[in-house]
């Protein structure tokens, strides 16, 4: 055990401390005992999020991704947990299962270079992706909101950290948006607002959601300003950034 938590559950928490960094600091700030239902769930994301370009070859990245769904399939159907370092922490994770399984079939569409056809299909993506992992973490904690309240709120803290990632993604050679014109991206960018102000969430729906507490803003910016998709995102008022993290915090 290293700090109450098994060697698998350590490892999880370390994936995601190195290979998403403001997921782990929101994590941070909230209670242990939900950090630990946490960790494994978002290190099998990370790992979800990496499987589609492990390979420049779609087939070969596709076959990475069919392996996790088989084993969250597994999890699902008998509790079997996979043959990997974070196996072992994936044990409380199987009735989320359902949500993960998702999430992997979604991230099929990553492999391929193939563009959205439309905003619907976007969304869908975001739903697949983002919906289900929010979904899930909310069920973990014990969110009774963790559905039907939580899913557009997740769609569109997908969209943010989506329209976030535009510039990295198009590095990759792929073309993320199903219309970059700029009337299309702060179309997307109000819809995103819209669906962040669809309901109230109880308090442990927001706690779910606090590792996209700069969504808002995020949103608001690409609103105003809907060319700068195309740029690295900012930091932009680094004490400001602080005081709205800890405010998020305590409301969560």
């Amino acid at each position: 055990m290293k700090g109450g938590l098994t060697e698998a559950e350590a490892h999880c928490a370390k994936l995601v401390e190195e290979g998403d960094p403001e997921r782990f600091r929101a994590l941070m700030a909230t209670p242990a005992a939900d950090r630990r239902r946490l960790w494994p769930l978002y290190a099998v994301n990370l790992e979800l999020a990496r499987a589609p370009w492990a390979s420049k070859e779609p087939m070969i990245a596709e076959m990475r991704v069919q392996w996790w769904v088989d084993v969250l399939e597994a999890l699902r159907d008998d509790g079997s947990l996979p043959p990997s370092e974070i196996g072992p922490a994936l044990a409380g994770l199987r009735p989320v299962a359902g949500y993960l399984v998702a999430l992997a079939e979604t991230r099929r569409r990553d492999c391929w270079p193939e563009e959205f056809a439309d905003g619907e299909a976007l969304w869908a993506y975001l739903d697949g992706t983002s919906g289900a992992l929010y979904c899930a973490a909310a069920q973990l904690i014990g969110a009774s909101d963790a559905e039907v309240a939580m899913r557009p709120h997740a769609q569109a803290a997908g969209l943010a950290a989506y329209l976030r990632a535009v510039p990295e993604i198009v590095r990759r050679g792929r073309h993320p948006l199903p219309d970059g014109r700029p009337e299309a991206v702060a179309a997307l960018a109000a819809e995103g607002l819209m669906r962040l102000d669809a309901g109230s969430l109880s308090r442990l729906g927001r706690r779910a959601l606090l590792p996209a507490w700069e969504s808002r803003a995020i949103l608001s910016d690409i609103l105003q300003d809907p060319e700068s998709v195309s740029q690295d995102f900012p930091i932009k008022n680094r004490l400001k950034r602080q005081f709205s993290f800890l405010f998020a915090a305590m409301r969560a």
